[in-house]
């Protein structure tokens, strides 16, 4: 199997489904001219044009309202934004417009619209630019909620999410877009709420989703130094959340520990503790542990920034605590 890196997985995912259906086109600010800010559409503006991939002014409300529409029209837009950061801008199309048109229109309007863009902190981008929103989008029903770790996945869920007749908020990471993995020549989907086992293991489940998958990983690999062998699940999709697979992987380990970048107030990770212990408990052998970011805003010191997000030794220490060897 071929080696790419992640942008070009997520280019190939929208320029073969913009072959494939014409009714699909590209969004946002420099998407087209200038390749997009970090190159996930290079080349597409040749192939396409500018009436399917367009440059917008920097305006985020403005023109997700027209993607918005357009997605109410027939089309189904992609709209990138810059940085997740960015479309807070554009939360009245995205919460009040996309999300409940299909329900406020009893079924005759739907809005299948993609908006795609990099979520998370990226270094040293201080506060401003330096935010996580999976819990805050899939806290709105209506919205699918796709968060990715790794070029293969980044393709086949973008294709889905793609063709999907729902709005879907697509997560990435600016970190990643240069990561290089495993991804098939030939086509293939991954279906929308379908968490993946990344690696089999018996003693702890490890969950976790975007960038800290690498983390958990880590971890992971210096748990089996010790002799504790941990399975770790990477969610994929957070809204809709695959619980059967969580379940299923507790009833095996007895054990969860949930590791994300967010916030820890509303955090995905507090969601997936609630359930576990409503289907799960009796499986349960130790309260489930969560490492998150830091409960503050990110800052721009390079030491602050280390101090704020979840690392390898974070989660071995909370695995060796709920394993009860700490």
């Amino acid at each position: 199997m071929r080696e790419i890196r992640f942008r070009e997985a997520l280019g190939e995912a929208m320029s073969e489904e913009m072959r494939r259906d014409e009714n699909v086109f590209l969004m946002g600010e420099e998407v087209a001219e200038y390749n997009g800010a970090y190159k996930v559409s290079k080349g597409m503006l040749d192939e396409f044009g500018p009436k399917r991939v367009i440059d917008t002014p920097i305006a985020e409300l403005g023109f997700t309202g027209i993607g918005v529409g357009a997605a109410m029209n027939g089309l189904r837009p992609i709209v990138e934004f810059m940085t997740w950061n960015f479309a807070i801008l554009a939360f009245d199309q995205i919460v009040n417009s996309a999300a409940k048109i299909l329900s406020m229109s009893g079924g005759q309007i739907g809005c299948p619209i993609v908006f795609r863009g990099g979520t998370g902190s990226a270094g040293q981008l201080a506060q401003q630019h330096s935010q996580t929103f999976e819990s805050w989008m899939a806290n709105v029903p209506g919205l699918k909620v796709i968060s990715v770790s790794n070029p293969y996945d980044a393709k086949g869920l973008l294709k889905s999410a793609i063709r999907d007749d729902d709005p879907v908020c697509f997560m990435e990471s600016e970190v990643m877009y240069s990561d290089i993995g495993e991804v098939p020549e030939e086509e293939y989907l991954i279906p929308i709420g379908q968490a993946a086992i990344k690696r089999e293991g018996t003693d702890v489940t490890i969950v976790s989703y975007n960038k800290m998958m690498k983390v958990a990983m880590e971890a992971a690999e210096e748990l089996a130094k010790e002799g504790i062998s941990a399975e770790v699940i990477d969610l994929r999709t957070i809204r809709p959340l695959d619980y059967k697979t969580l379940v299923a992987s507790v009833k095996k380990t007895n054990r969860m520990v949930c590791l994300e970048e967010a916030w820890p107030f509303g955090a995905i990770s507090a969601e997936i503790a609630y359930e576990m212990q409503k289907y799960a408990f009796d499986y349960l052998d130790a309260p489930i542990t969560r490492i998150t970011g830091a409960d503050t805003s990110m800052s721009y010191s390079p030491v602050l920034v280390d101090a704020f997000l979840p690392n390898a030794a974070r989660v071995v220490k909370a695995v060796k605590e709920v394993m009860y060897v700490a």
